[in-house]
């Protein structure tokens, strides 16, 4: 299954993207994008992998630069009450994956596709444990509305994270699965933000140049009620670096000592 080509995307003249007005680490973002050390540790997506996309959403919200959030619905078959990127399944016919990311945030969140400017996708990951090929579509919120939930049976909330509480290193640290996956995350808006979603804004983060030292020694048991750990979990879902790259980006590996403290996945 071969994916979409990563990249800036084209502009509606066919030209290149409109990067006027985006802020610096913005454009530092979109001229990586093509090239961002991401890639899932189990290797090739199967014949039957769902295509998939996700909706990166930065924007300038009252606390600052920002990023869009969702909490996954509590009673949700897979990914429930995780924090996430606004995204899903593509629909046949449609525009894959800028469409499919546009449509979903809307459903999801309430954002309305023509207030987005799309700049760029990701490459493709393949998420086993799900069974999905997705790409993430990074996107500029030129007229942010208020966030609203859309389908309760799906979504808890929505939230705007300010950049600046993502890259605190107060905020970060890594969290430990009982599948035995340890990755990073994201202790911000009373959510902790984990897995493939924390892998990707780790990534994201580092190539927008924002990152900021943290302790990575800081592994933390990730609170999962040992009926939620299926046969899926046990895989280690993770999105991991290519060789070579710095650490803590999901990379599966063994725990370095450090403090023990669990965490709530709410």
């Amino acid at each position: 299954m071969t994916g979409p080509e990563a990249g800036p995307v084209t502009g509606p003249d066919g030209g290149p993207v409109d990067l006027t007005g985006l802020p610096a680490y913005l454009q530092r973002l979109v001229a990586s994008a093509g090239s961002l050390p991401l890639r899932h540790r189990r290797g090739d997506a199967t014949g039957s992998a769902r295509r998939s996309a996700v909706l990166i959403l930065f924007g300038q919200g009252p606390a600052g630069p920002d990023v869009l959030l969702i909490e996954k619905a509590a009673l949700l078959r897979r990914h429930a009450g995780q924090p996430a990127f606004p995204g899903g399944g593509h629909d046949e016919g449609e525009d894959y994956p800028v469409a499919t990311a546009l449509r979903e945030a809307h459903e999801e969140a309430g954002v309305e596709p023509a207030s987005v400017r799309v700049l760029a996708t990701l490459p493709e990951l393949f998420l086993g444990p799900s069974d999905n090929m997705v790409v993430p579509v990074v996107g500029w919120w030129d007229d942010p509305r208020e966030v609203t939930v859309g389908d309760p049976r799906e979504v808890a909330r929505v939230a705007r994270v300010p950049l600046a509480d993502l890259v605190d290193p107060a905020n970060r640290f890594r969290v430990r699965h009982p599948s035995g996956y340890v990755g990073p995350a994201f202790g911000v808006a009373d959510m902790v933000v984990w897995g493939f979603t924390a892998g990707v804004l780790d990534a994201v983060l580092e190539a927008c140049g924002l990152t900021r030292p943290w302790d990575e020694r800081d592994v933390r048991p990730l609170d999962v009620p040992p009926e939620a750990v299926g046969p899926a979990d046990r895989e280690a879902p993770a999105v991991v670096e290519a060789d070579g790259n710095r650490g803590g980006s999901g990379v599966f590996r063994p725990v370095e000592p450090g403090p023990a403290r669990t965490v709530d996945r709410r």
